[in-house]
Order: structure tokens, then C-alpha cells, then sequence
């Protein structure tokens, strides 16, 4: 398969990992998961982290045709709207159709009412599975991989797999499975058709690391390196014993910080609420609830 160019950056305030990938002969590019900067006391929105991925777009000449997000993100805002509206305004913001089932689910906890659609229409283009797309000369595939969420989706760019919240590096396992809609059996399904259907040599691009033991965060492995060395689903580790370890594993977990912002924000796409009539926008705490 052929090798994308792909350019890491890591957002440390939620150990968050994007991607700029771009087929170097042609100069078409994706973005893969876009943070936007948030400040959870004082409520304030930052663009730096966005602004970098624009200025390595901008740098080396890429033409942005795809702004992909592999889920509804419960741990940081997406920036895909703002990338959108300041740089490229006729390029797609996508997901997978799984998000209907998030936004629906989501309504209802943030209260949004009837007049919040919940056919994914705030997206751009929804991934069928197993859809194929094009980025500049290279082949590319959505991939379902629901378990950690039930919209979650992988991207196939040539030889590189946005994995985004499935599978982490090897000595930090997998997703958590708690959050509504998950499941642990579906995640272990999930990675072993990725294990079963892609090579050993197959980059896989993680969405976020938490440096496990202290070492420094990275994002780049192999569906080799995964097959023989993940703690949680390595070769020899049945559906079973996934379950138990990803399920004991999850209930010692606290919620993400910003789960709250993050969903609300995120299943509309990356855009913010709309002001009220003081010109002011908001974001809803429900109390007692997740």
C-alpha cells in the first residue's frame, strides 16, 4: 500500500493526538481530529492547537479536502468547524452514520429539545461502512470500529490506520468501554477485524496516549506490534478475559474532565452552541446524570 506523509501533533492538556496526513505527490491532505483549546475555569476557547495544524497544511503546500473525526470525542472540543469557517470553507467536516445514534442518545441528557436534528445533518458527510475515499492518489477507507463509542470509526489512508479512540499503544491497551452505548465485547470484535483484515505492517496512528510508566507520549505502532504485545488484546486473549479486564479496568475510572463541554459541542459537529439573547453562549450541566 502506499505511505502517506503524516505529521503528529500532540495536545498535552488532553493527551490528544492529531494528525495532518497528506499524499506527498499530489499534496491532498486530511485532518484527523482536530483540538480545540478549552479552559474548563474560566469557560474561554483557544485556537493555537488548530492554528498549528493550519500552519503545517500552509507550510508545506497541502490542499485540505477531508476534516475527519473518528468519533464524538468525551475529552476535548473538535476545531473541525473553526478550521472550516477561517481556512477551508468547502471542505467536508466527517464522521461516521454511527453519530445518529450518539446524537440521539445525547439529546435527550442535554436536554436539546426536538428542534436538534439527530441525523448527523450537522456533519457534512457521514461514512457508510466500509466507504472508500480518496485523499490526492492514495486509497482510503472508513472503518466501524464501534465499542468505546458507538460512532467510533478508523481511517485507512494508504498504508497508515487512524485508529482513534480502539486501540492505544501496546503498554496502554485499549479504550474505555463505560460511556453510554459502549461495550467491551464489541470493542474486542472491533480490533480483531482490524488484526484479521489488516497487514502486520500497517501504521496504526492512536488518538491519544497517556505516557504509560512515565515515558514520553507517542502515537505510531504497527497492527504487528498490536497483535503481539497489547496488554489488553494481544494475540492469545480471548473475547472473556477482554470483558473482565476492560470492565474491572473501567470501573476504578473517573469521567474525563471535560465530557460535559466536550459532547455537547462535539455531536454538533465542532460548532459551539448559539448565543443567547445576551450574545452570550453557553454550555448545559446536567446534574446527577453521567
Amino acid at each position: 500500500m502506499a505511505a502517506p506523509v503524516v505529521h503528529p501533533f500532540h495536545h498535552a492538556g488532553t493527551g490528544t493526538w492529531s494528525y495532518v496526513v497528506a499524499d506527498a505527490a499530489s499534496g491532498g491532505a486530511a485532518i484527523v481530529d482536530p483540538v480545540l483549546d478549552f479552559d474548563m475555569a474560566s469557560g474561554r476557547t483557544g485556537t493555537a492547537s488548530a492554528q498549528a495544524l493550519a500552519d503545517c497544511v500552509q507550510a508545506h503546500g497541502y490542499v485540505v479536502r477531508w476534516l475527519l473525526e473518528t468519533h464524538a470525542h468525551a475529552d476535548h472540543l473538535s476545531a473541525a468547524q473553526w478550521l472550516k469557517a477561517t481556512f477551508w470553507p468547502r471542505v467536508p467536516v466527517a464522521i461516521g452514520e454511527g453519530i445518529r445514534s450518539v446524537q440521539a442518545r445525547f439529546r435527550e441528557v442535554f436536554d436539546l429539545g426536538p428542534g436538534f436534528a439527530v441525523d448527523g445533518s450537522q456533519f457534512d458527510h457521514l461514512f457508510a461502512a466500509g466507504e472508500s475515499f480518496a485523499l490526492g492518489g492514495l486509497a482510503c477507507r472508513a472503518i466501524p470500529v464501534p465499542g468505546h463509542t458507538s460512532d467510533s470509526n478508523a481511517y485507512l489512508v494508504g498504508d497508515a490506520l487512524f485508529s482513534g479512540d480502539s486501540l492505544f499503544m501496546p503498554d496502554g491497551g485499549t479504550a474505555r468501554c463505560d460511556f453510554p452505548g459502549g461495550s467491551a465485547a464489541t470493542l474486542y470484535r472491533s480490533i480483531r477485524r482490524l488484526f484479521d483484515e489488516l497487514p502486520d505492517d500497517t501504521r496504526v496512528f492512536i488518538c491519544h496516549d497517556y505516557g504509560p510508566g512515565g515515558r514520553e507520549p507517542a502515537c505510531e505502532t504497527t497492527i504487528g506490534a498490536q497483535k503481539r504485545d497489547n496488554i489488553h488484546v494481544r494475540d492469545g486473549i480471548d473475547e472473556a478475559g477482554f470483558v473482565a479486564t476492560r470492565e474491572a479496568r473501567d470501573a476504578t475510572l473517573a469521567m474525563p474532565a471535560l465530557i460535559i463541554p466536550s459532547v455537547q459541542v462535539n455531536i454538533r459537529a465542532g460548532a459551539l452552541p448559539a448565543p443567547r439573547g445576551n450574545g452570550i453562549r453557553y454550555l448545559d450541566f446536567p446534574l446527577d446524570t453521567l
